[in-house]
């Protein structure tokens, strides 16, 4: 699996070509797509219906992790490794392949009520276990104001919510995982801190 995760705002102009690119790979098996709202877009005429300010703090966590200068939408992070803008898609595609190269070290499996993470004998620093709900279906959000006044912008595998269910420190363990409201879907992200590589994703109901 590949995480590929958009940042973007709906009253940026720019955004709507990375957007469309997204939600064309969401139905892909071996990727796991997930659209980010920020905020810092919002004064300028129209306010994202999605954007919170965790998924703009989780943004600038990645400006440090990558060695970015600043933020900036759109912004397609795969596997916390490598960024782009991801507005061309022959580009996304070549990038999504080199990440695909680099394996998952450890193993993320989600039950009904939990999640384990397996052990891993070459654990480096405590790594974070992050639970993200995100929405599967595609949402049409009309616009009317900003840059993009007049267009209905779909959106697919929207995030609402992302909370840190706590460390993990190269054993196994298991965490409660608190129940969903439908239609919202269940991914967990074993990541380095500060922005770091993603090192374990799963998916479920």
């Amino acid at each position: 699996m590949v995480v590929v995760e958009l940042f973007e705002s709906q009253g940026c102009s720019s955004c709507p070509p990375a957007n469309a690119n997204v939600n064309a790979l969401s139905t892909r098996p071996d990727l796991l797509t997930l659209i980010y709202g920020v905020t810092y877009w919002d004064q300028l005429g129209w306010t994202d219906t999605f954007a919170r300010p965790e998924f703009t703090q989780r943004q600038r966590d990645y400006a440090r992790g990558l060695g970015n200068d600043n933020v900036y939408t759109p912004q397609i992070v795969l596997n916390g490794r490598i960024d782009l803008v991801g507005i061309n898609r022959g580009e996304l595609n070549a990038a999504i392949g080199r990440a695909a190269m680099t394996a998952f070290t450890t193993r993320v499996t989600i039950a009904f009520d939990s999640v384990t993470v397996g052990a891993q004998s070459q654990a480096q620093s405590p790594a974070d276990v992050w639970l993200v709900r995100y929405d599967p279906r595609t949402l049409n959000v009309p616009i009317r104001a900003g840059e993009n006044n007049g267009r209905t912008l779909p959106h697919v595998h929207v995030v609402r919510s992302i909370d840190r269910l706590g460390s993990w420190d190269g054993t196994a363990h298991t965490y409660p995982l608190p129940g969903a409201q439908a239609p919202l879907r269940t991914a967990v992200l074993v990541q380095m801190p500060n922005g770091g590589p993603i090192i374990g994703a799963a998916t479920g109901r």
